[in-house]
This record gives structure tokens, sequence and C-alpha cells, in this order.
């Protein structure tokens, strides 16, 4: 069961107390976004009314509706476990790697400008990448699976887009026969210097394409061949770590970074109203991971914040390799046949009720007052476009 500690302040209550404009942005997909973040669990999105059926007791509860939305901190637990869940059943017994590609900070306002495309065009390079260096039998010569995962913060906030990979240490032929990977000189499959060349090489020339077709805007003041002969002549970072060291590593990891928001409730350490600040907690890689603080206005927080925001629909989650969507779990089978290894046993559906119990130790059913099992859903509170509210009955489904 996993414990759970109530934080000293919220980003909610961060953005309750702004009653300007949440966001200096324009983009009315942002501002939807904070607004739902800021009616989360409230009275705005509705509630369940739940009734304990004692007769001594009659305690009424309200259970307020959660916004869903994926930039929320107070959202997307049972979500993110689920997905995990779902990931179990795809992983081999298999080494795996993790990689991190990075973009220099001079392509920040204009991956800013244009997230959609150069979004997709960071994910498209750092697996072609890492695709390229498997096809070649001099390091692999099979094809690996990879799973993609886009972070676009630092630990202040910043805006600092990358992706964090996880790569199988080996990969499937053709008729999907597992091979392993080469043991070579490398600390990582492939060479890392040769690997952020490529990965660099594959960015710009994509990007160079987007901007003479018209696809990437460049502002007024930039000159495209200035822009890209700079960053060709400058190294890109691409960070290597440590291999985990099997399938529950790579969960344990999962579970930790592939739904996280750019700051969680438990880094925000105080509010303050007299002068308008929210003071939160970061790492600071450069003076050896200390934990320090950082206090900002709140508008400035908020905007930092707000540039984490993805693009409407925009899957931040994606796989490559013998992981790749289509006939996914049909490869997978045929490669654990291979290994003579048994077949992953089908995902179960496990109910809410049954999941809020196991995780956290919450009984939908158990009265807060007299802590019997009696609680009874009355009705549900809806609310409707245009102000309206609708009411449903329990009994209506």
């Amino acid at each position: 069961m996993l414990s759970y500690t109530v934080p000293r302040a919220t980003l909610q209550q961060v953005l309750l107390k702004q009653h300007l404009p949440l966001s200096t942005s324009t983009n009315v997909h942002v501002q939807n976004v904070l607004q739902r973040l800021k009616i989360c669990r409230t009275a705005s999105l509705g509630y369940h009314l739940y009734r304990c059926s004692d007769e001594q007791c009659g305690h009424i509860k309200y259970q307020y509706h959660s916004c869903r939305d994926r930039h929320c901190p107070n959202c997307g637990a049972i979500k993110k476990q689920e997905w995990i869940e779902a990931r179990t059943q795809e992983l081999l017994p298999v080494k795996y790697y993790h990689v991190v590609f990075t973009l220099p900070h001079e392509l920040n306002s204009l991956v800013m400008g244009n997230r959609k495309i150069l979004y997709k065009l960071l994910f498209d390079a750092s697996a072609q990448t890492l695709l390229c260096f498997a096809k070649d039998n001099k390091y692999l010569g099979g094809t690996p699976g990879i799973i993609s995962v886009l972070h676009t913060w630092g630990q202040q906030l910043s805006f600092h887009p990358h992706i964090h990979c996880i790569v199988s240490g080996g990969g499937i032929e053709q008729d999907n026969t597992w091979k392993e990977s080469k043991k070579s000189i490398y600390r990582f499959l492939f060479p890392v210097k040769a690997m952020s060349i490529v990965y660099k090489t594959k960015f710009l020339q994509a990007l160079r394409q987007k901007i003479n077709s018209g696809q990437v805007i460049l502002s007024d003041d930039k000159d495209d061949k200035q822009l890209l002969n700079s960053l060709y002549h400058k190294e890109w970072i691409v960070y290597v770590k440590a291999p985990f060291g099997g399938p529950q590593a790579v969960i344990e990891y999962l579970g930790r970074y592939t739904h996280k928001v750019a700051i969680s409730n438990h880094r925000i350490c105080s509010i303050n109203d007299q002068d308008n600040t929210v003071t939160f907690a970061y790492k600071d890689y450069a003076d050896d991971n200390k934990q320090k603080q950082m206090t900002l206005k709140a508008t400035e927080f908020i905007r930092r914040f707000a540039q984490h925001i993805l693009p409407a629909r925009f899957t931040k989650i994606r796989t490559y390799g013998y992981l790749a969507n289509r006939n996914r779990q049909h490869r997978i089978n045929e490669v654990l046949k291979k290994m003579k290894l048994p077949l992953h046993k089908g995902l179960v559906k496990v109910p809410l009720e049954l999941r809020l119990v196991q995780q956290y130790g919450i009984d939908m059913k158990e009265c807060p007052c007299c802590k019997n099992k009696t609680l009874q859903l009355v009705k549900i509170y809806l609310p409707c476009l245009g102000g309206r509210q609708a009411w449903i009955r329990a009994d209506d489904g």
C-alpha cells in the first residue's frame, strides 16, 4: 500500500490566489489547462453525493470530481499505474540501457514557437539515431526495443526539452529471434560521441527541410543559415546512464518518471500572500546535487509552469523498434517462444474500488464518520455548458 503525506502547499493554491489571468499566454489551450487545474476537485467540476445508510449516522459525503488533466499534480496516479502494468506485458528478461538526448539552449525560442513540430522531430531524431546504430553488425545487427519519454523542464522550471530513452540490451532479427548486444569497449551499447554526431546531423537536416518548406518559421531577426551553421559547430550532449538491472528496475523507473509533471506539490515549500511569492525546492546538479530553494513571484512561477504545458493531444510517450505499436504483442510473444520462455499472462482489469483499497487503503464504501461500510451513492452532479446544473440519480445508472 502506498503512503501519502499532505503537501505544505500546492500548485492549485498558487492558481487560486491569482485573480488576474492565470497566464500571459494568448494560447487558449494553455489557459484552459490552467483553469482545469485551478478547479480540480472542487464543486465547479461536479461531485458524487454519498449518504451513510445507517439511520443513527446519516453522514453525507461529497466526492468532488478531478480534472483528469495530464498536467495536474493531483491527478493521473491510477492511469499511470494501469499504463505501467500494461508495459510489464511487453518487457523481456534482458538488460536495458538509459540514454538522454538534449537540445542546445540556442534552439529554445525556436522550439517554443514550433512545439508540436519540433517535439516530434526530437522524438524522431533520437529514435532514428538508436535504430541506425543498432542495425550496424558492429554493434548489434538487430532491432532493439525503445521507450521514449519527453520532458521539457529543468529543476528550476526552466525550458529544457529532452528525451529519455529506455533501450533494450539486444534486439530481434527478421525472424523475431533474439540477438544479444555485442561486447564492446563502450560503456553503452554504442559509442556516445558518434551517437551525438549522428543525432545532431539527423535533427538539423530535418530542421532545415522544415524551415525551407515553411513548416517552421524563424523570427524576423534570425537568419536560418547563421543559426544552423552555429548549431552544426556546437557539441550536442547525449547523456548515457548506467544500465538498468533488468525489467523490474525499468518498471520502477517508469513509475517515477513517465507521468511526471513539471513540478509536484511536494516540491512547493510555501506561498507568501504578502509579497505574492512562491518558494519551491530544486536539486542543483551543478553543485553536487544539493537540495536548494528558489523564491519567485507567483506570476513568474505560473509563467514557468505554463511553458511546459504540451500541445493538445500530443503524445509524450512513444515506442520504437520491436516495441512499436503495430503487432507489438504478437512480436513479443514470438520472441518469448524462441527464447523458450513462458508468455506473459494477460492483463487483468482491476476495478477502481479494488485498486484504491490495494494502493491507498481507501474504501469507497466506508463511512468516514461511523467507519462502517454503509456509504451509498445517492446522486451525481455534473456541470453542464451554459452554467446549467444536471443531477443524475444513482439508480438511473
